[in-house]
């Protein structure tokens, strides 16, 4: 199984291990370029990728019906290459130097490197999703790309603007989350030459898997730990992004809020900041808010698992059917 995996996420990924050791094989082999200042940048993302799920629900999706394999694994490392070069552009614009608890692209060489760098990583996985040669693939990834960029661009302008925030929430977590898990299990669907209610069934799965996983990473943000986080907890708040909890927050206490405080004196000293930081997060952990997060995020992993119900009974949806109980149990 691959390196750093959990016992948990090992045996959900456990249908499609051999696929997905595949996949990452083609990940890895990207570094073996006749570009060598490429090789090192490449080498180090790819050493030091998450838990691969995107790309495990790309594999699982198509693992319904009989297929050809080869396209769902090309599908695969392309989603996976997207997410990559999604996270060194917005690490890039958000100034983070941490990631995973390792150092960023943009902290080690630099933002100009970093967003060429994204810009490459972006195009060699257009690449591959042209590879599979089917073009109802090929516009959706596109789609994608674009749901991605304009998602990061909705966060940007409404950042430290309360009621703009709150009104684009569902909108941003979708462009910039969902999104991309939506188009992991269509597409994977797609090329495992599953039916059209079928497609659409893994879809709904996708999109709505999407939204409690990132919905559970704003949880997290005011909730978990810097070293489970691998960054700062509260570096939303701090770069002026309302979530579920800190909008629940603002609903609760529309009037005397430390993060309309902090919206309002964004450009004070630092130390003046992280202190209405602490105390929204302390306001959210001591209030039933963190629960009715919990209670969206279940809702959202029921209505997943609805969506699989037409699909046959096999390993692969049992196991999407785990990555539901994962989402919502995660820590990190």
């Amino acid at each position: 199984m691959l390196k750093g995996l959990d016992e948990q996420i090992a045996s959900i990924y456990a249908p499609i291990r051999d696929e997905l050791r595949l996949v990452e094989d083609r990940l890895r082999g990207l570094a073996q370029t006749e570009r060598p200042y490429l090789e090192p940048l490449l080498d180090y993302v790819m050493t030091n990728g998450g838990k691969r799920l995107r790309p495990a629900i790309t594999l699982l999706a198509a693992d319904f019906y009989d297929h050809q394999p080869e396209n769902p694994r090309i599908m695969a490392s392309a989603v996976e290459l997207l997410h990559v070069a999604t996270l060194i552009h917005d690490d890039t614009v958000d100034n983070s130097d941490l990631r995973r608890g390792k150092p960023t692209v943009s902290h080690l060489y630099g933002q100009h490197v970093a967003v060429l760098f994204g810009d490459y990583v972006f195009a060699t996985s257009a690449t591959f999703v042209c590879d599979t040669g089917n073009v109802r693939v090929i516009r959706r990834f596109s789609e994608t790309i674009m749901d991605l960029a304009s998602g990061q661009l909705i966060e940007y302008f409404s950042a430290f603007d309360a009621e703009q925030a709150r009104k684009l929430y569902d909108e941003r977590i979708y462009r910039k989350t969902a999104s991309l898990f939506q188009t992991s299990a269509e597409t994977g669907a797609i090329l495992g030459g599953a039916p059209e209610r079928q497609i659409q069934a893994l879809k709904t799965y996708g999109h709505d898997i999407g939204m409690a996983f990132q919905i559970m990473d704003d949880l997290l943000d005011v909730q978990g730990s810097a070293l489970e986080m691998g960054k700062p907890v509260g570096n939303d708040l701090l770069q002026g992004v309302l979530t579920l909890p800190t909008i629940k927050l603002l609903e609760r206490y529309p009037n005397d809020n430390p993060v309309l405080d902090l919206f309002k004196d964004k450009d004070t000293e630092t130390v003046n900041q992280e202190g209405k930081v602490q105390q929204a997060l302390d306001m959210i952990n001591d209030s039933s808010i963190i629960e009715e997060c919990y209670s969206v995020i279940q809702r959202y992993c029921d209505t997943a698992s609805q969506a699989l119900e037409i699909l046959p009974d096999c390993a692969a949806r049992r196991s999407l059917l785990d990555i539901c109980c994962y989402t919502r149990k995660r820590s990190h």
